[in-house]
């Protein structure tokens, strides 16, 4: 007679493990709830998960490497979802003059604004762009990202743009976490195209995507969807490019304005739509009946000061899944903390800190296409995990600022830096 099998242990590894995990509290996330399970256990086999649940039920995988933890909570790796880290230069400068009480209109006449940072990344190398983007992903990893996504943007030129993809590519071969790779060309318009929005356009849809995908440059494809951008009638146009080439696609989307390009964006079934501050009832419902994510970024919203908060009652009457990011980028969210996100998302857009959390686990895997492998600790996932001295996962908000003491596990192993 066949052994009945444990249901925590995995078909395809039911009696060994590398590495088991106990003595803390899982934070499981499984369908974007804490789900703890007290005192649990994790087994890991070749870098995934093969086994969670109490550490009394757990088997005697007299193999495996044992670890122990004294107390303490465990949760997914964090995933940042949506990010602009490889760019050159900064705007500290442009900030302050902000601050002093300079228009951004008067900045951008100046040379300022967007166009500063094209013209910085430009003139960027590759190695240059790579130095400058490992100094900013530093402080994400160490407090716990171990994936992240990256977009272009700031080349908006085919040359700079596939030289800023490859980069991304670099990092993703250098570091101990999983880089997406966004290609977001419809990012802005570039000034040797100005009054001629149409044939950039063109350009990214009939030259830049097809070279993005023939080299795998890139694992989605994003736009800025706004009145001082491109228009829906314009994203529509790259998504359908983007997915006749086998690209999934995302959006900016009702940012600044209503323009209705997070509807749209869900019929072409995006994985996400991003910012949403304008979105409205029916640009919810049909995220709702997509599946199509929404990405709140809380530190846009700060540096901005804006006052229209994102609709986070119409995407919990509609159950839209709500992922966090930190949108990091030089204008106007240099921000190089997720766990300050989660603040921000609680104190600024009113989620619950289980929203929050759910926000760079679960959701924030699903906004990537990869809720399969990623978010939650379940049988069959990514063996990615931070194990955290703290006594709930609320501390996780609560606290402002700063290192919280963590151990980040990554494909089953304890994180070193990056490897070269």
């Amino acid at each position: 007679m066949p052994v009945a099998m444990s249901p925590h242990l995995s078909p395809e590894s039911p009696s060994r493990a590398d590495s088991v995990w106990r003595g803390a509290t899982l934070v499981t996330m499984q369908d974007g709830h804490y789900n703890l399970t007290e005192n649990g256990a994790i087994a890991v086999s070749d870098g995934k998960i093969v086994w969670t649940g109490t550490a009394a039920e757990c088997p005697d995988f007299a193999d495996a490497v044992q670890h122990e933890f004294n107390g303490g909570i465990i949760t997914p790796g964090f995933i940042d979802c949506h990010t602009h880290l490889v760019f050159g230069g900064d705007r500290s400068g442009e900030f302050e003059q902000r601050l002093n009480g300079v228009s951004y209109a008067d900045i951008a006449a100046a040379g300022g604004g967007i166009l500063s940072t094209v013209n910085a990344t430009r003139e960027a190398s590759e190695e240059e762009l790579l130095k400058q983007a490992l100094f900013r992903l530093q402080p994400l990893l160490a407090e716990g990202v171990t994936c992240v996504e990256i977009k272009s943007g700031y080349g908006l030129s085919i040359e700079s743009e596939l030289k800023m993809l490859r980069v991304i590519r670099r990092l993703g071969s250098m570091l101990q976490a999983e880089v997406k790779s966004t290609c977001l060309a419809a990012h802005a318009l570039p000034p040797e195209y100005k009054g001629r929005a149409d044939d950039y356009i063109s350009l990214i849809c009939e030259t830049l995507l097809p070279q993005v995908a023939s080299e795998n440059l890139a694992d989605a494809v994003d736009a800025f969807c706004e009145h001082l951008a491109f228009s829906p009638e314009q994203v529509e146009r790259v998504f359908t490019a983007a997915q006749a080439l086998g690209l999934p696609v995302k959006l900016h989307a009702e940012q600044l304005s209503s323009l209705h390009g997070s509807a749209m964006a869900a019929r072409h079934h995006a994985l996400s739509a991003d910012h949403l501050e304008y979105a409205t009832a029916e640009d919810a419902q049909a995220m709702a009946a997509s599946g199509t994510v929404a990405v709140l970024l809380p530190g846009a919203y700060y540096l901005l000061r804006e006052t229209q908060c994102p609709p986070v009652e119409e995407f919990r009457k509609y159950q839209v899944p709500m992922a966090l990011a930190s949108d990091a980028n030089p204008g106007t969210s240099p921000a190089l903390s997720l766990r300050l996100m989660l603040n921000m998302g609680c104190t600024l857009f009113r989620l619950t800190p289980e929203e929050a959390l759910a926000g760079i686990t679960c959701h924030g895997a699903r906004a990537l296409g990869l809720q399969e492998t990623h978010g939650t600790l379940e049988v069959g996932k990514v063996a990615d995990f931070i194990h955290w001295p703290l006594s709930r996962p609320a501390e996780l908000v609560y606290w402002l600022g700063g290192q919280l003491p963590c151990t980040v596990v990554y494909r089953g192993e304890v994180r070193g830096e990056f490897r070269s």
